[in-house]
C-alpha cells in the first residue's frame, strides 16, 4: 500500500504571461475558485520533488487557463524559470469530497484489473490520466509487459466496477478488444 501523496497538484506553469512575471498555467483541479482562498503554494518539478514555497500575489482566469503572480517573480526572465513546474498545496489543504467522490489525481499509482470475464486480470498500473482528450478522460495504464506500449482506457462509469484506493485497485469491466486498441 503507498501512502498518501504529501501534495496535491492545481496547475502545471506552461509560459509566461505578461511582462510583469505572471504565468499562464494549465488547470489540474476541479476547483479553480480556491486560488482566490489560497495564498501559500508550493512549486514542484514534474517527478513530484519540492522546488520552494511561493506566495500567491494574484490571479485571473484566461482561456481556459489560470494566470498566477508570485511574490518575488516580477519580471518575464524571473518568470520563465518557473516553466514546467506544478503547483501544488500540501494534500491535507485539498477540497473536501462528497460522499463516494475521489480525487483523479489518487489513481495514479492504481493497479488497473480487469474483472468482466468474472475472473480478475491486471491489466496494468495507471501512470496518468489525460482529461485533455474528450468529454471523458483516458487512464494512461503501463502494461505488465515492459515493452508494450501504454494503453489508454476510458475512464467511463459504465465500465466501473469498483475504487479501492486504501488497497491501490481499480476494477474495471472492459469492453473485449479495449485493451488491444492501442
Amino acid at each position: 500500500m503507498t501512502a498518501e501523496p504529501a501534495f496535491t497538484w492545481l496547475a502545471r506553469i506552461r509560459r509566461t504571461q505578461g511582462r510583469k512575471g505572471e504565468v499562464l498555467a494549465e488547470i489540474l483541479t476541479d476547483f479553480p475558485e480556491k486560488f482566490a482562498e489560497r495564498r501559500a503554494l508550493s512549486l514542484l518539478t514534474a517527478e513530484g520533488q519540492l522546488v520552494r514555497a511561493v506566495e500567491l500575489k494574484n490571479h485571473w482566469l484566461h482561456k481556459g487557463a489560470i494566470v498566477l503572480h508570485f511574490a518575488g517573480v516580477d519580471s518575464i526572465s524571473a518568470a520563465e524559470a518557473l516553466i514546467g513546474l506544478i503547483v501544488a498545496i500540501p494534500a491535507n489543504e485539498r477540497a473536501a469530497l462528497a460522499e463516494g467522490e475521489f480525487y483523479i489525481g489518487d489513481l495514479i499509482g492504481c493497479s488497473l484489473i480487469d474483472c468482466a470475464s468474472g475472473t480478475e486480470c491486471l491489466i496494468g498500473q495507471i501512470t496518468a490520466v489525460d482529461r485533455s482528450s474528450g468529454p471523458v478522460p483516458l487512464l494512461v495504464v503501463a502494461p505488465r509487459s515492459a515493452h508494450a506500449a501504454d494503453i489508454l482506457i476510458p475512464f467511463a462509469r459504465a465500465y466501473l466496477s469498483n475504487i479501492d484506493l486504501a488497497g491501490h485497485r481499480l476494477l474495471m469491466n472492459l469492453p473485449d478488444g479495449l485493451t488491444e486498441l492501442n
